[in-house]
């Protein structure tokens, strides 16, 4: 057994026991894309104690990698009151990073349509902004031959529009092996971010081994990348994956570390 998949099933393949206030939701229409980036720029975006995790591509390049990840909740409840359930698009902005050595997810942020998106943000102080979100996806089975997504927002709009293949995703450019892809990219277990009273949260989740496809990209814009600076206009993706649906369990509340940022660095991170 390699170190990768040790690590995989340590930690995702038990199904955790769900605590009251804990999310489960089943997601649709699931979409990793992600790109490769300089990691000196992406370092700027990172609170302090936070550091990229740097691949080396196939070509000698080092880079980081950041990732848009939308979906829809088809079925989102909370576990003490199951029978009140939620629909909702989101997509998630995360970066890939270590914190003490160990790998985690940095989140740039969140889009939630509305009007749900009062209660993550005002409640926990999340950094969740609202939008119009259009999904548009065709399954043949577990296969996608088209998934497009259209979103109208101030913070984060989206064009997307991917063709599927019959490719599962195997190894990455950048990483060792299907398994050192699977671990990494598709299962980081432990998130943070910037609050919106500039301290730092985090919040965990678990969800069972991820089987993604590769899509073809026929346009894919989410210019709140190009904003940060951290992905070029028209920059080519490092890859895109999809897959029809996926339980997750959102372990919360969330909690606030450490002090207030200061509110030039906060500006940084915004």
């Amino acid at each position: 057994m390699t170190l990768a998949l040790a690590r995989l099933e340590s930690r995702h393949l038990e199904r955790p026991q769900t605590r009251a206030f804990d999310v489960i939701t089943t997601l649709a229409d699931f979409a990793v894309l992600t790109w490769a980036v300089k990691p000196a720029i992406l370092a700027r975006h990172l609170a302090p104690g936070f550091e990229p995790e740097v691949r080396t591509l196939d070509d000698g390049r080092q880079v980081a990698l950041v990732s848009a990840v939308p979906f829809r909740d088809l079925d989102f409840r909370f576990s003490c009151a199951p029978w009140l359930r939620f629909r909702m698009g989101q997509t998630n902005y995360r970066a890939y990073v270590l914190r003490d050595g160990k790998p985690c997810a940095w989140f740039f942020g969140t889009s939630l349509t509305r009007p749900w998106v009062v209660i993550p943000r005002f409640w926990w102080r999340l950094p969740w902004h609202g939008a119009r979100m259009r999904f548009d996806a065709h399954w043949d089975g577990e296969r996608c031959s088209r998934y497009t997504l259209e979103t109208d927002s101030a913070w984060a709009p989206v064009e997307l529009d991917l063709e599927g293949t019959d490719e599962p995703m195997g190894r990455l450019d950048g990483f060792a092996d299907a398994e050192d892809t699977l671990v990494a990219l598709t299962h980081p277990l432990d998130g943070y971010y910037l609050r919106t009273d500039r301290r730092v949260g985090t919040y965990s989740i678990w969800h069972a081994p991820l089987a993604l496809w590769h899509a073809r990209v026929r346009t894919a814009r989410f210019p709140l990348f190009e904003r940060l600076g951290i992905v070029a206009p028209d920059q080519p993706l490092h890859s895109a994956l999809v897959q029809r649906a996926a339980e997750f369990i959102i372990r919360l509340p969330p909690r606030a570390i450490g002090d207030q940022l200061s509110p030039r660095r906060s500006k940084l991170l915004a």
